[in-house]
């Protein structure tokens, strides 16, 4: 197969992550026979600082001339601490998304055996736990009319969602669970929320067209208690934009580590994948990064394009080196972000274990 792969890098910690992906990737590609062309443009910060646009017209036109969109990372502290710059990295990756219709966000939430010690929650609350987050993405209160009185003493938001907003996301949902544990928990705030009352209605006469699939709902505030309380009881979870937002990265602690996790965003037409994680600027340039999200999410890529082998072989290299402790020093690791790039290239052109030993002293031996 021949795929052109647009790479967006974007700030912070995003370039030295998706170089490691990329790599990844070229070991898929030589072990599998394939060919995927790199190609790479400015984002976010790095936008604007080249072009004064966080989303450069050049880098819109390659995402939609490629095949999917590998994206790093977006924001800058210089912006963060100045919420009144009417320019931002963040309208970049907003823009982006709607631009290419990506409507759907899908979260893989799994909590490694290795790495249980690791999560702030007992161990016994988080084994087993293994759910996925589809998240609406292009409308909701991020996408809605804003509005900033003259005297700047109140502020509106405005949340709006449509039937086939919600139905086009939910029956990948539905598919999703069918092929899964066959449970669905629709997330919302239907009890005070007009949008959410929509959202449950809908989901609930869709539901019908999937008899096998279990449907329940919880109330967004008791759902944000269960994911720490029990997250095993969760399959599928579906919810809207800020919703998902919100639980998604409060789940990231069930896994150890934000940086474990990776993310598609998908269309009628376009793809992205990227981790979930932020620009994590106070590790930019240290080598600490973990590069495991976002070679995960080169993993969804590949299952995006029907490329099941390849993307199993890059799962098993991340499971065998998380459990051989080839990590950062987020997971408990010694390991920069550049060698667990070059433990997993390695261990997807050569497929093995390893002699820890030898790693430590910078010797790659794979047995």
């Amino acid at each position: 197969m021949k795929l052109n792969i647009a790479v967006l890098p974007g700030d912070g910690i995003g370039p030295e992550i998706t170089q490691q992906s990329v790599k990844v990737l070229q070991a898929v590609a030589e072990r599998f026979q394939h060919e995927f062309i790199f190609e790479s443009a400015p984002v976010g910060a790095a936008g604007i600082e080249l072009t004064g646009d966080p989303l450069p017209e050049a880098t819109l036109a390659l995402c939609k001339k490629s095949d999917a969109v590998l994206f790093g990372a977006i924001g800058d502290p210089k912006y963060d601490n100045h919420p009144e710059a009417k320019i931002r990295p963040e309208q970049g990756l907003l823009r982006l998304r709607k631009e290419l219709g990506l409507f759907a966000n899908i979260r893989p939430i799994k909590a490694y055996k290795s790495l249980l010690e690791h999560s702030p929650l007992r161990p016994e609350r988080i084994d087993g736990a293994d759910m996925i987050i589809y998240r609406e993405l292009t409308s909701g209160i991020y996408y809605g009319e804003r509005s900033l009185s003259e005297d700047e003493k109140s502020a509106t938001d405005t949340c709006t969602y449509t039937v086939e907003e919600i139905e086009r996301i939910a029956h990948l949902a539905f598919k999703a669970a069918q092929n899964r544990r066959k449970k669905i928990t629709l997330v919302d705030k239907a009890n005070v929320l007009e949008t959410s009352r929509l959202w449950r209605k809908t989901v609930t006469q869709l539901a019908k067209e999937y008899p096998d699939v279990e449907l329940d709902f919880l109330f967004v505030d008791n759902a944000a208690m269960q994911l720490i309380l029990n997250p095993r009881q969760f399959d599928v979870i579906l919810t809207e934009n800020m919703f998902g937002d919100i639980l998604s990265d409060e789940a990231s602690i069930i896994g150890g580590s934000i940086g474990l996790l990776a993310s598609a965003s998908v269309g009628e037409t376009y793809a992205l994948f990227e981790p979930i994680h932020g620009s994590y600027p106070q590790a930019t340039g240290k080598g600490i990064a973990n590069p495991v999200a976002s070679i995960l999410s080169a993993a969804m890529l590949l299952e995006h394009f029907n490329l099941a082998k390849e993307a199993q072989a890059v799962i098993d290299a991340v499971e065998l080196s998380i459990k051989s402790q080839i990590s950062t020093p987020d997971i408990g690791g010694v390991q920069t972000t550049k060698s667990v790039g070059d433990v997993l290239e390695s261990l997807v052109l050569e497929p093995g274990d390893f002699n820890n030993e030898n790693l430590q002293y910078g010797q790659m031996t794979i047995i």
